[in-house]
């Protein structure tokens, strides 16, 4: 499938999560058993049985800890709930920096660039103090604080206003599928995203090699 002959492309919105960071990191995924005293099947089901309502802001950070443990049959102290926050904001700030560089380079360039990312409260706050670069992107969408998430579609179409940008002039680039359907069926070109190589290879074959190249010497 190519994009060629299509409308161009003023501006590009990023996925964060294991798009412009990498995957979990496992120190701190270990940290977070320990400080449970949970195993792997215990906590790993209940770490996710609640996420996406903590994304879309239904429940805060605490909220939602006290959701997990209730999940896994035990309590965590306000003590364990602090140290699971900050190891939860540890989990995703591994960054995947080749992603990182191009959207510097994009933005250097003079493109438009936005983030949209299903993100809990205390996730977004803690990825903002540690991350300055975010502060380069024309407008961040997080989800929690308008109460929605990917992949409703009117989340997609928040994003775009926030950027100024018709849907149709919008690449958008996610590691979820149903995320990347949801985005084209508002009219946004996207690419999904598992790696890098096959990212590269996805946006050549669709047209978009200059917008990968922008900003190389």
């Amino acid at each position: 499938m190519s994009d060629r002959g299509a409308a161009p492309i003023d501006a590009v919105l990023f996925d964060y999560g294991q798009v412009l960071s990498g995957p979990p990191d496992s120190a701190a995924w270990e940290r977070m058993r320990a400080i449970t005293r949970l195993s792997e099947d215990a906590l790993h089901p209940a770490y996710w049985a609640f996420r996406h309502e903590y994304d879309r802001g239904a429940l805060t950070a605490r909220a939602y800890w006290r959701e997990v443990a209730g999940h896994a049959g035990v309590a965590f102290d306000a003590e364990q709930i602090a140290a699971l926050l900050d190891a939860d904001v540890d989990l995703w700030t591994q960054l995947n920096l080749p992603m990182v560089e191009w959207a510097a380079r994009l933005q250097g360039a003079g493109m438009r660039t936005g983030i949209l990312s299903n993100i809990g409260d205390a996730i977004a706050e803690g990825i903002r103090g540690r991350l300055p670069w975010l502060a380069g992107f024309d407008h961040c969408t997080w989800s929690h604080a308008l109460g929605m998430a990917k992949p409703e579609p009117a989340i997609y179409l928040a994003a775009a206003q926030a950027l100024n940008a018709q849907p149709a002039r919008i690449l958008f680039i996610d590691d979820i599928e149903k995320n990347i359907a949801a985005a084209r069926a508002v009219g946004m070109r996207a690419i999904h995203y598992t790696d890098y190589a096959g990212f590269e290879r996805a946006m050549r074959e669709q047209g978009f090699g200059p917008l990968l190249d922008l900003g190389l010497n």
